[in-house]
C-alpha cells in the first residue's frame, strides 16, 4: 500500500518543478507575485536566478514567457487559475498557442475548494477556457502523485500545456509503484458495467469512495479518471459508454464547457447514452470553508452515491 500523501496539487506542483529543474536548465519560472499561494517559491528557493516575478500582471508575465520560449527556455508561468486564465487570455491565445510556442501556463486556486477567497478567485471557467484554444493541451491531475507525473508529462511536451491546481490539501490514493501517466489517456480506476462514473481533479477520490461503498451493496460501477481533458480519451470514453449504457461525470468546474462537455461532444458523435453531470451548474460560488462548499455543491461522496443510485434506478 502506497504511503498516502496530504498535500495540495499546488504544493506536488512546486517540488516536481525543482526536480525536474535539476536536470534541465532551460525550465525557468515566473509568477504573478503570487508565489507563496502558488508554491513557485520552492523553485525560487532553489533557482533564485532562474524565477522571475512579474508583479500582478499576467498578461505581460504571458508575453514575457512566450519571449522566453522563442529562445528555447522553458518557462512556466503561474498565478491564480482566474487572472492566469481570465486576465491573460488574449496573451495566452495570440502570443502562445497561435505560434505553438513551448510555454507552461500553471493555474492555482482553481475550482470551490478555493474557500474563503470567494466567488472572484473561485474559477470555475479555466478549463472551459483553455480547451478552446487551438494547439492547448488542458490537464487536471487529482491528487499528489498524478500531479507529479503530469508536471513531468508537461514539462517533457513540446507546445503549450495548462495545468490545473488546487488550493485545498487532499489524500493521495494513487500507488507511485503501479501508476502510469500517460498524455492524452484516461484511467479505468474500477471495472463495472452498471454505469459508469467519468470524474476529473479533486472529485476523483470522492467518486473513488462513493463506487467502493456502493460495491457492498452489488452495484458495479465502472469509474474512469480524465486527468487529460484536452485531448481527451475518446477510445475509453467511448467503450464506456457502449458497454455500461450511462455515463455520470463529476467537475469542479462549470458543467458548461468544462469535462461535461467534452464527454458529450464524443458521446453525441460516436455512442449517444444518457449522461448526468455533477458540476457546478452555471453559477458563481461563494466563501466559505472549502470541505462545505464542495458538500454543498454535491462534490462529496454522499451525494456522489445519492446520482449513481437515482441514475440506476431510472
Amino acid at each position: 500500500m502506497a504511503q498516502i500523501i496530504t498535500k495540495a496539487t499546488r504544493e506536488s506542483f512546486g517540488e516536481a518543478l525543482c526536480e525536474l529543474a535539476k536536470n534541465d536548465d532551460r525550465i525557468v519560472v515566473l509568477d504573478a507575485d503570487l508565489s507563496a499561494a502558488t508554491k513557485t517559491s520552492i523553485f525560487a528557493k532553489e533557482y533564485p536566478d532562474r524565477f522571475f516575478d512579474c508583479g500582478i500582471s499576467e498578461a505581460n508575465m504571458i508575453g514575457v514567457a512566450a519571449g522566453l520560449a522563442a529562445c528555447n527556455k522553458i518557462p512556466v508561468a503561474a498565478s491564480f487559475a482566474m487572472f492566469a486564465t481570465g486576465r491573460a487570455f488574449e496573451q495566452i491565445r495570440n502570443s502562445v498557442a497561435y505560434p505553438n510556442l513551448n510555454v507552461k501556463i500553471a493555474g492555482s486556486h482553481a475550482g470551490i475548494s478555493t474557500g474563503e477567497d470567494g466567488a472572484t478567485h473561485q474559477c470555475l471557467e479555466d478549463i472551459g477556457i483553455m480547451r478552446t484554444i487551438p494547439n492547448m493541451v488542458v490537464l487536471n491531475p487529482a491528487d499528489h502523485y498524478e500531479m507529479i507525473e503530469a508536471t513531468k508529462a508537461a514539462i517533457a511536451y513540446e507546445g503549450p500545456v495548462y495545468i490545473r491546481l488546487g488550493r485545498l490539501a487532499i489524500d493521495s490514493f494513487n500507488d507511485p509503484e503501479t501508476y502510469s501517466f500517460e498524455l492524452g489517456k484516461g484511467i479505468t480506476m474500477h471495472e463495472g458495467n452498471d454505469i459508469t462514473v467519468i470524474a476529473t481533479g479533486l472529485p476523483v477520490n470522492e467518486a473513488r469512495k462513493a463506487v467502493l461503498n456502493l460495491e457492498k451493496e452489488g452495484i458495479n460501477v465502472r469509474l474512469i479518471d480524465i486527468h487529460t481533458i484536452k485531448p481527451i480519451d475518446k477510445d475509453i470514453i467511448i467503450k464506456a459508454a457502449k458497454e455500461t449504457g450511462k455515463i455520470i461525470t463529476i467537475e469542479e468546474h462549470n458543467v458548461i464547457g468544462g469535462l461535461a462537455d467534452a464527454v458529450c461532444e464524443v458521446t453525441s458523435r460516436e455512442c449517444p447514452v444518457p449522461i448526468r453531470r455533477i458540476g457546478v451548474y452555471d453559477r458563481f460560488g461563494y466563501s466559505g470553508p472549502a470541505k462545505e462548499l464542495l458538500n454543498i455543491f454535491g462534490l462529496t461522496q454522499p451525494n456522489i452515491e445519492k446520482v449513481i443510485k437515482e441514475e440506476l434506478g431510472k
